[in-house]
């Protein structure tokens, strides 16, 4: 059940895939995915150092047999050496990689070469059309709810997602508003053949973060993340707090990036995380952040979307829908 050309390409069992959230998404959160069926991304932004990388793949290995991948995030050149990063994943034997940020087109031969299977995560439409033109074999679109950095148009996945399906043959991945197993139906019912959830995760018993965010996490309605970095091109769904409330009046009153980047750089947003205080920097999740209730495994995340999906499917079949 739910066999789509996703789980077919990644050798995975369910179409669900875990975002790569810097910090975060390190060989336990990566593991307990593919352990259950879908597909655990590593965040290659987490290790300053390839020899980093490369003891946490071997630890993600000790810890699953089942596939899983590795995202390089190409927004700064200068800053990291990728072509290090691929390849020492590639020696690793990573197969599966997902590119985000920039046009992964300087890397393609790469991971031709390499015989890997690369998915690109896009924040526009043209973005999709691109990666496929360049080889690209799967495309992931991010609704305006998603977290994290999702472009400057504010378009609802509701919309962006059959768009995506309508522009490409290759298969579209769905991120963005998807917590549940209602949305996990709707993004398929939509043309997607996988969904990307990051905000879940979050919230999931292996994720290393402070537990005091994960039960501040349950307390959280839709409407209490907010954007900031419109000013920089670069907007972020984060938590609205007294600390990212500053960070959007700085950004009104005209403030540089060289006087907002301590107050957004990754760093802080770790201390936020690891401390627990909500008010030492800048917390990225998605509006689907309202219908999280509890701290589960990722097994019984994974699993309570899938039987609950079938529970949805019996519904639309008692009003005439078949599925």
């Amino acid at each position: 059940m739910f066999k789509t050309r996703i789980t077919e390409m990644f050798g995975i069992q369910y179409p669900i895939i875990a975002g790569p959230m810097m910090r975060l998404s390190k060989a336990e959160l990566v593991s307990a995915v593919s352990n259950a069926g879908g597909l655990g991304i590593i965040a290659s932004n987490s290790y300053p150092t390839v020899k980093e990388l490369r003891e946490d793949l071997r630890k993600t290995k000790s810890m699953t047999d089942k596939p899983f991948a590795v995202n390089v995030s190409i927004m700064m050149r200068a800053v990291r050496p990728f072509e290090e990063y691929f390849n020492t994943a590639v020696e690793e034997g990573v197969d599966i990689f997902e590119t985000s940020g920039r046009s992964p087109e300087p890397y393609m031969k790469l991971f031709k070469d390499a015989k890997a299977k690369v998915m690109h995560r896009c924040a526009r439409i043209r973005d999709v059309v691109t990666a496929e033109r360049l080889g690209a074999d799967a495309a992931t679109i991010m609704g305006f709810e998603a977290a994290g950095r999702i472009g400057m148009e504010d378009v609802t996945s509701l919309v962006r997602i059959p768009i995506a399906v309508d522009s490409v043959k290759i298969p579209v991945i769905a991120a963005g508003g998807i917590g549940d197993a209602r949305g996990f139906v709707a993004a398929l019912a939509l043309g997607a053949e996988g969904v990307l959830m990051g905000t879940r995760f979050m919230a999931s018993k292996e994720c290393p973060i402070h537990p005091k965010i994960k039960e501040w996490m349950l307390e959280l309605k839709e409407s209490d993340t907010m954007m900031i970095q419109r000013s920089l091109n670069n907007p972020s769904r984060v938590v609205r707090t007294e600390y990212t409330q500053k960070v959007l009046e700085m950004e009104q009153k005209g403030a540089t990036v060289e006087e907002l980047l301590p107050l957004i750089s990754g760093e802080r947003g770790n201390e936020a995380l690891t401390s627990g205080d909500t008010n030492r920097g800048t917390v990225g999740v998605g509006q689907v952040v309202g219908l999280i209730h509890e701290i589960l495994s990722v097994k019984e995340i994974i699993e309570g979307i899938i039987s609950e999906a079938k529970l949805v499917g019996q519904r639309l079949h008692s009003i005439g829908i078949s599925v």
